[in-house]
């Protein structure tokens, strides 16, 4: 059964007051990075998987582009995406894993956070492949898979809550994982770096970026306990563009 989290009372009320939905782009830590790896928008035709609140939806919007689309599984990211964002975005409730769109149909897929809730990378590759036209761009962040290795996503601690190391564990072991997300158990899928690359170059996409963003000088001096991220990488960042 495809996760649904997002729809839960509870989660979504405390997702909802995160910095990133509060803020917008402007409160995601990795937007400067993500930013800096985005295409032209101007007249392309935009898909985004995972669109959540549509915080990237509007900035394609925004930035020129002359239609846009944002796919999310969660109603209640829709109804919110609806209410913050422009009328002319067109928004499909539907799990990615069924997305269903004509050859050649968007000049740009982007993607934020998504993917690690999702099994099958291939299956989004074979996706996105027929959608996007020749020479399309293709952009997306994932947590990187040294976070999603073990599973728990949490430091190990000393008997006095020092922070000790990360756990990296079963990384060459793909699949489902058990984390802990906003005090909520949550699923996600572990994958390998290689997957995520090979499965880009394999499906006859030529990488134009991979980056492991790191928080900003701002961030490092205003928010306790962010000279922490920088211990190990959180986040992956890919760009692509189809042969």
């Amino acid at each position: 059964m495809k996760q649904n989290k997002y729809d839960d009372k509870i989660f979504f009320e405390k997702y909802s007051m995160m910095e990133r939905s509060t803020k917008g782009l402007a409160g995601a830590g990795e937007w400067k990075t993500l930013e800096s790896m985005l295409p032209d928008f101007k007249d392309k035709r935009v898909l985004d998987l995972g669109c959540g609140f549509g915080w990237h939806c509007q900035y394609a919007l925004e930035h020129g582009a002359k239609a846009v689309t944002g796919v999310d599984i969660s109603e209640k990211m829709l109804d919110a995406a609806k209410d913050k964002t422009d009328n002319n975005i067109c928004y499909i409730h539907m799990p990615i894993e069924d997305i269903s769109f004509r050859e050649n149909s968007f000049d740009t897929v982007i993607s934020s956070l998504a993917f690690h809730y999702i099994e099958s990378f291939e299956q989004i590759i074979e996706k996105v492949t027929s959608y996007l036209v020749h020479g399309g761009d293709f952009v997306f962040s994932v947590e990187h898979p040294v976070f999603t290795a073990y599973g728990s996503q949490d430091w190990y601690y000393d008997e006095k809550g020092n922070i000790l190391h990360f756990p990296i564990d079963n990384y060459f072991f793909e699949g489902k994982r058990h984390a802990v997300f906003l005090g909520e158990k949550v699923v996600k899928y572990h994958k390998t770096l290689t997957t995520y690359l090979n499965g880009l170059i394999q499906g006859g996409f030529e990488l134009t970026g991979v980056v492991e963003p790191q928080p900003s000088a701002q961030l490092l001096q205003t928010v306790e306990g962010m000279a922490d991220e920088l211990r190990r990488p959180m986040m992956l960042i890919i760009s692509a563009k189809k042969k």
